[in-house]
């Protein structure tokens, strides 16, 4: 071989050995990136619109009287309420409008209006509702026992001030306004 061409090949060799490392070097070094701005950090910072307006609830409640809504409209109102009437021996009559969601029934009878809470937790039968007065407001106790899942029947005991002498009702739902929910479609 020539030795002419054995140093360019050697030179060749040098070189590209030398290109090699100044590649390595500067692909293990660390670039500094430049400094952002004021300006730069507020351009990337975009302001949402919000509404001053509260979001729409999604539970829609219906507090219409049947009596408003028009023949031409068709509407159902469900309010978790069921009233029923109630025949009970001895003579007594009693209406009662039950309110679900609350654990309530309100009893309305000729000795006066009151509102019981249910005791029994989630029980349906028998269902348990008290209240710690007598029908006037004044000293005594109220106790409305309904049973079966249709509340067919209902025992009521009230008591003055007087503990001892309480008044016990048998109570059977009446045929002619059996429960009806307080739900109606025009």
């Amino acid at each position: 071989m020539n030795i002419e061409l054995l140093k360019q090949l050697r030179t060749s060799v040098v070189l590209t050995g030398l290109l090699a490392g100044v590649m390595t070097v500067s692909a293990c070094q660390q670039k500094q990136e430049p400094e952002q701005s004021l300006e730069d950090d507020i351009r990337e910072e975009q302001s949402v619109p919000m509404s001053a307006e509260p979001a729409e609830p999604n539970d829609v409640v219906v507090d219409t009287p049947v009596s408003d809504v028009e023949e031409d409209t068709v509407a159902s109102v469900t309010t978790g309420v069921n009233q029923m009437t109630y025949s009970c021996t001895p003579e007594l009559a009693v209406k009662a409008t039950y309110k679900n969601a609350e654990k309530q029934v309100v009893l309305e009878t000729p000795q006066g209006t009151v509102t019981l809470m249910k005791t029994n937790g989630d029980a349906i039968n028998p269902e348990v509702f008290n209240l710690n007065t007598s029908f006037d407001g004044g000293e005594g106790f109220i106790q409305w026992r309904v049973a079966h899942e249709d509340r067919d029947t209902g025992v009521m005991r009230t008591a003055g001030a007087d503990s001892e002498n309480v008044s016990t009702y048998e109570c059977k739902k009446s045929e002619e306004t059996a429960s009806t929910d307080i739900e109606a479609a025009a």
